[in-house]
């Protein structure tokens, strides 16, 4: 194929693209947000609620933008999803404190709650999966996912802004970490680096099942455990060790770990 008629092919594929907003605007109205909940990850210096007001209008300005992009696909028009994604803020902002609280309570390295907000990226991650999950249930499309890729492509944690995850929400060091789509987790579960919470199956037609696992509460999975199954369920106050493969349930108050043979020579 000829270089000029490859380039007719490509122009066609680009006049004929979707208009979408860019990965910088979205990263921007997270980070502005991010800035605007929380002192310590701030960089913007506030010397007044005045000022504090006028980047929160600016980051329903940017956030505005993003959905004029794709409002063509939406269900309900922009200014309506600005104003119910606000609503939740502070729902979102209340469920973050609690995060940041489990972790700084089970972390014995943690020093502080400033500490774990500003350098921990297990609560950068639940922070940027929180606000992608209020957009994704006002049937945002491809934005939350976009929010989330940002925090998995920082961080090494990829979490489906479609999970459901409850309050007090821990993930330690949190590399590697895989939270697919239909996860369902309960409040005060920890996961160590390592861990995913997949499917057995990955085949499309089963897009709109209940295809990963189900976490109740008190829940800690170690490092390098794989869960998979929408059937899954991991009943309360149970413990899965480290590298443990699990496709069944377990009932509450269980502690399941792998034995390793090891041989020395």
């Amino acid at each position: 194929m000829s270089q000029k008629k490859f380039i007719s092919i490509l122009y066609k594929s680009h006049s004929s693209k979707v208009n979408l907003p860019s990965p910088p605007l979205v990263n921007e109205f997270n980070d502005s947000l991010l800035s605007i909940l929380f002192p310590a990850y701030s960089d913007l210096s506030f010397n007044s609620e005045h000022d504090l007001a006028i980047e929160f209008k600016r980051n329903q300005e940017l956030l505005l933008r993003i959905l004029l992009y794709i409002e063509g696909r939406l269900k309900i028009n922009s200014e309506k999803i600005l104003a119910k994604f606000y609503d939740e803020l502070p729902n979102i902002y209340n469920a973050l404190l609690l995060d940041a609280e489990a972790i700084e309570r089970g972390d014995p390295a943690a020093a502080s709650r400033d500490e774990v907000i500003r350098s921990y990226p297990g609560f950068y991650a639940i922070a940027v999966y929180r606000i992608a999950h209020a957009l994704h249930n006002l049937k945002v499309p491809l934005i939350p996912r976009m929010l989330t890729e940002i925090a998995h492509s920082k961080t090494g944690i990829d979490i489906h802004p479609a999970a459901t995850i409850g309050p007090y929400f821990f993930i330690d060091h949190g590399t590697g970490i895989v939270i697919g789509e239909t996860t369902v987790i309960g409040k005060n579960v920890k996961l160590y680096q390592g861990v995913t919470l997949g499917a057995l199956s990955v085949d499309k037609k089963m897009a709109t099942t209940k295809r990963h696992p189900t976490l109740k509460d008190n829940v800690v999975i170690y490092a390098g455990a794989t869960i998979l199954g929408g059937k899954t369920i991991v009943g309360e106050n149970s413990v899965i060790g480290g590298n443990v493969w699990l496709t069944k349930s377990v009932p509450a108050n269980s502690t399941i770990y792998h034995k390793a043979q090891l041989s020395v020579k």
